[in-house]
Order: structure tokens, then sequence, then C-alpha cells
């Protein structure tokens, strides 16, 4: 009579955990961390001594890195394995512009519409042409520099928008009862949308995990800001010289905030709808 062989694991089938499906951690997947229940989105992945493990950054920024084991991660509800992504090959469809907009190889920039955007600063001008530039160009809308919010009227007036020239203007620190809002109510029209962000100075529009930083200091009012800000974070007092550094920084809109997204890229439809060239 032969004896039966049993399995050295006596757990009863109906305890064992299937498999979960494994997921290459690809750049931007979003996930969320069984453990801690920590979402957000995979910006890389490293060997390490313990084994591999994933960085993640939520929508504020925050950077938290864990070990990639089986059944640590939830995709779209489902539970999986997060394993490294394999070495690809160069994705053959089309290529994106900083903004995120499709690009165009070989593409002319087109002749410029009578139409315009004025950005109040020169560092907003520069970080709209960092991100938008070579939207802007195939589109043929020239961004202008605005050196303050109180030239904006006779800017205005002298422009005489209409419906082939639309006027969009981008401010600083547009609140609710400012001298900002006062005189964007007073030149706002059909053929002019003047729009802006929260931010007492367009430094604060590129995200701190982007700089490096834990977040944008405060400045104590009747201090300089960007001086301020230097102070506070160590840097040497030249905002001339700090403002290229976070510049240097920002190499898509994933490293602006969305209030400023949403700021330029409405301004960017207004003055092309309906726009002739």
């Amino acid at each position: 009579m032969q004896s039966k062989r049993y399995s050295p694991d006596l757990t009863p089938p109906w305890k064992k955990q299937r498999p979960a499906p494994e997921v290459p951690a690809d750049p931007d997947l979003v996930v969320e961390e069984v453990g801690t229940g920590f979402c957000g989105a995979v910006i890389r992945c490293e060997k390490t001594a313990e084994g591999p493990t994933v960085t993640l950054e939520d929508r504020f920024g925050k950077h938290r890195v864990f070990p990639m084991v089986p059944r640590g991660f939830l995709l779209e509800g489902k539970v999986v394995t997060l394993v490294r992504p394999q070495n690809r090959p160069a994705p053959s469809g089309p290529a994106r512009t900083a903004s995120g907009s499709l690009a165009v190889p070989g593409a002319r920039a087109r002749v410029a519409r009578a139409g315009r955007i004025y950005v109040e600063g020169r560092h907003d001008a520069e970080l709209v042409e960092r991100v938008w530039g070579d939207d802007l160009r195939i589109e043929g809308v020239v961004v202008e520099y605005l050196e303050g919010i109180d030239d904006l009227p006779a800017i205005v007036r002298s422009f005489s928008p209409g419906p082939d020239a639309r006027l969009g203007v981008l401010v600083d620190h547009l609140v609710p009862g400012s001298k900002e809002s006062r005189i964007a109510a007073e030149v706002t029209g059909e053929h002019a949308l003047v729009v802006g962000h929260p931010y007492i100075d367009v430094w604060e529009a590129v995200k701190p995990s982007s700089v490096g930083i834990p977040a944008w200091p405060s400045v104590p009012r009747g201090q300089d800001w960007k001086t301020g800000v230097c102070r506070a974070l160590g840097w040497p007092e030249n905002t001339g010289a700090a403002w290229q550094r976070i510049l240097s920084c920002v190499r898509s809109y994933k490293d602006l905030e969305p209030q400023l997204l949403g700021r330029v890229e409405e301004l960017i439809d207004f003055v092309t709808v309906g726009g002739a060239a």
C-alpha cells in the first residue's frame, strides 16, 4: 500500500493569496502603497542592497520611497506587484513640447497674429517662454513684457482690442479687493481678458519639489519678498541669480503649479480662437 505524500505547505487552499499581476513601474504611473495609503506618481526606481525601491510623488509634491514588495501597491483599486521597468526602445509616437502639447517636427513659426499677450514681470515672461515658447511660435502669438499693472489702462487704449486683435494679460497676485483686481475689471471686455495667479511672485508658481526645497518660506510684511526668500533659504541675496537657479529647474509644465498653468492656457485660447493670423 502506497503512502500519500503531503505538501509541506498546510495552508488551506481558500486561504492562499493569489499572485498579484506584475506591473512595470513606469514613470508617471499613479499607484497607492497598501500599508500607508500614500498615493502618488512613480518618479524613479532604484536598486538597493535591500532590494528594489520605487519613489512616489503625491499631488502636493511630497516624495516617499517604498520597497517593491509583492502585492505592495494598488492600481485603480486592485492589488498589484510593481516591478522595475525593462529597458524599452524610445517611443515612436509624437514628441511633446514643454507645455505637454504635441510637437510638430519641422514646423515654422506662424506669421504673428494681431492679438497679443502681455505678461507682468520679466521673470513671468521668461517662465512663459520657457514652457509655452514652442506653442506660441506655432500659433503666431507674441508675448510682450508689461512692466507694471499701472501701465495697463494706457496700453489697452492704445492697442484697441477687437475681434481680430484680442488682448490677453497675465498679472501677479490677482486677488479680490486688490488694486490689481480693480484695474483688471476696468480694462476687461469682450476682446480683452485679464487673468492672474494668486502668488505674491511668480517664483511661487514653481513647485518647491522641483527646486529641491520643502516649501516656499513665509516672508514678513515690509520685507522685499524675493530678498526674504533668499535669506530664509540661505541663498546669496542676489535675486537675479536666484531666479536663474529657479528657472533652470523648470523643464516642463509638470514643474509648475496648476494655478499658473490654467491661466496661461486660458490666455492662449482666448487670443487664438477666432483671431486672424
